[in-house]
């Protein structure tokens, strides 16, 4: 189906520029200005309904662990009415003797053994304390005048005494219960239980729970957060603050205020309470908000408080109105874009007829050139074949290069070559004849030394023949290499030169695998450590050391010398062809150049160094097969 093109006409450029422009000024601050506001609609009706959730959840939370406090408190309170069924503590307030109160004493200590109390102690009508369970410790309580504190107050008229208070002797918290012993409807005493409440502060904080408990003070007696305790809930005016002190039911702590930044109240029991990041309450960079849902403990003027950070909470929500905001902007982006796809479908349609028309000149243009193209890669073609054969013919003239070094070295070395064959055939001459004498004589313990001897020196010369077949033998382009292995058959071929020398040899590498054909590796040694005794030959306590190194993935090996070293013209030449510093019949001057080509050739590099102190030192590196060598050697 076709398309009119006048439905799709642009205006004039006169009438069209305005409202573009106009367009372009508003469009922008406006897509922005609604995705910042559907955001934060998002973000706040996300964080209304995570708030409900989270409520609900911690409304059972509440409950559940306000339950448990509770369960802690009261299974003490039967407790001091107990001691009013003991004959010995009746005596003892009747009759306090040395032995009524030693006896009391044991009485009380057990029984805090068996309830594990913190302690349990009697106390006459005037607040004297007359036996108590820790009457062995250094901070007993035994003659203490406690006649002041709250709950010794409420037990002598009868009434129940519970209170939440830090010792006057010992300053350790604790939660007392006291009950009035009563004897013919007459109080002669009261008893106590001190009991520590800080295992709930232990399991709250292995349950990584923030809770407090607030005493009838409105001061935090409890909390899964030490920094907490002892802070006031509410403010507290001058003149309570001085009573509390004169009552030292808080001992001499300072009951600051825990002071929210901001609180907000969202139902009966249920706030919203952010704390500063820099109060000794937060730990985070940031303001840290809680929802505190708070619950009267039954039985106990006290309040239980669940927090619950809303941190998770506010980034989820966060994350809801970026989702918003960026949905919102998504689809402004596909709006706008179809309709700036709408009015450039006019332009194209009015453009599509010249573009018909310069494709026609174009495919005529393509048809012309076509045949200069196929002319032009038949030359490149024929180019190409020129190029390969060239690299074949370069190719087998390296290896033949190679072949020739090879055969070079073998024949700068026939003369020690011989040399070591002499030896042993010599030897072999000798051995052979004293063998047919001794066997003739009957003499077979010394035929049997001599033939072992003979088999020892055609292993020696098997040996130097297998080296040398080695060494000759042509090299593939690709495969791997023992560095150890290749180490040591150079130094056997070069065997008769270092001992000729009286070379000092100090290795220190490791065997490795390299990417590169064994023949040529050992062609490469024998070219440096065959060029490091040339260098030595003056030298009167010649040395060659080999070090190696693993570095990024290849294996450096360094061959050095404390020869005479290289002078700085010849440096300048050192790896072209046919340069050298030896006399003709001593060398092509293709050693180095053919190493560092069978080096390059593997992706590995052939380099030299000039130490101060002296010599040469060549660094061979080459790829590893694996990037872990093996042990040192």
């Amino acid at each position: 189906m076709k398309c009119d093109p006048t439905l799709y006409r642009a205006a004039p450029p006169s009438l069209a520029v305005k409202p573009r422009l106009i367009r372009h000024l508003f469009l922008p601050p406006l897509v922005i200005a609604l995705m910042i506001g559907l955001g934060y609609i998002g973000f706040w009706v996300s964080e209304h309904y995570g708030i409900r959730s989270l409520s609900e959840n911690g409304q059972r939370q509440l409950e559940l662990h306000a339950r448990a406090v509770e369960s802690e408190i009261s299974k003490y309170t039967y407790l001091p009415s107990l001691l009013e069924l003991e004959s010995s503590v009746s005596k003892l307030l009747d009759d306090p003797t040395p032995e009524t109160r030693q006896t009391v004493n044991d009485y009380l200590e057990g029984l805090n053994r068996r309830s594990r109390s913190r302690a349990i102690y009697v106390m006459d009508t005037t607040g004297r304390v007359l036996a108590t369970s820790n009457w062995r410790d250094v901070d007993s309580y035994l003659g203490e005048d406690l006649s002041f504190r709250a709950y010794f107050q409420n037990a002598v008229r009868g009434q129940p005494g519970r209170f939440y208070g830090i010792g006057s002797t010992n300053g350790e918290p604790g939660y007392y219960l006291a009950h009035g012993l009563e004897e013919h409807g007459k109080i002669i005493g009261v008893a106590v239980v001190k009991v520590r409440l800080e295992a709930m502060e232990e399991r709250w904080q292995r349950a990584r729970l923030e809770a407090f408990v607030s005493d009838e003070n409105g001061i935090i007696i409890l909390s899964s957060d030490p920094a907490r305790r002892l802070k006031s809930v509410v403010p507290l005016s001058d003149e309570t603050k001085e009573k509390l002190a004169r009552s030292l039911q808080y001992y001499w702590f300072p009951l600051n205020e825990l002071q929210p930044l901001a609180r907000e109240t969202l139902a009966e029991g249920v706030e919203k309470l952010t704390f500063p990041a820099n109060s000794e309450l937060a730990s985070d960079e940031q303001n840290i908000t809680y929802l505190a849902q708070t619950r009267p403990l039954s039985d106990t003027p006290w309040n239980f408080t669940l927090l619950t950070p809303l941190a998770d909470l506010r980034r989820e929500a966060i994350n809801q109105g970026i989702l918003v905001a960026v949905a919102f902007a998504l689809v402004a982006f596909l709006l706008i874009a179809w309709n700036e796809r709408r009015k450039v479908i006019a332009t194209r349609l009015a453009a599509r007829e010249a573009l018909q028309e310069a494709n026609n000149q174009l495919e005529r243009r393509i048809t012309e050139r076509t045949t200069d193209l196929r002319a032009s890669n038949e030359r490149l073609k024929g180019q190409i074949r020129e190029r390969r054969q060239a690299e074949e013919t370069l190719r087998r003239a390296q290896d033949e290069l190679v072949q020739a070094g090879k055969l070079a070295a073998i024949g700068q070395m026939s003369t020690s070559i011989a040399h070591e064959l002499n030896q042993p055939l010599a030897a072999l001459r000798t051995l052979s004849g004293n063998t047919v004498r001794f066997l003739e004589r009957g003499q077979l313990d010394v035929a049997s030394t001599n033939l072992k001897t003979i088999n020892e020196l055609i292993d020696r010369m098997g040996r130097i023949t297998a080296s040398l077949r080695s060494f000759a033998k042509r090299g593939d382009d690709k495969g791997q290499a023992s560095l150890g292995k290749a180490v040591d058959a150079a130094l056997q071929l070069l065997g008769s030169r270092m001992e000729s020398a009286h070379l000092h040899l100090y290795r220190d590498f490791k065997d490795a695998q390299v990417q590169i054909d064994q023949t040529r590796l050992e062609q490469i040694l024998v070219n440096l450590i065959g060029n490091a005794l040339d260098a030595m030959q003056s030298q009167p306590l010649p040395a060659l050391w080999l070090e190696g190194e693993e570095y990024d993935g290849k294996y450096r090996l360094r061959v050095r010398d404390n020869g005479h070293g290289i002078d700085a013209e010849a440096r300048k030449h050192l790896f072209e062809p046919f340069f050298t510093t030896k006399p003709g019949e001593q060398g092509l001057g293709l050693g180095l150049t053919l190493s560092a080509s069978l080096a390059a050739a593997t992706g590995g590099h052939l380099g030299v160094e000039h130490p101060a102190s002296g010599g040469t030192t060549f660094v061979l590196s080459l790829p590893l097969v694996s990037p872990t060598p093996a042990e040192p050697i």
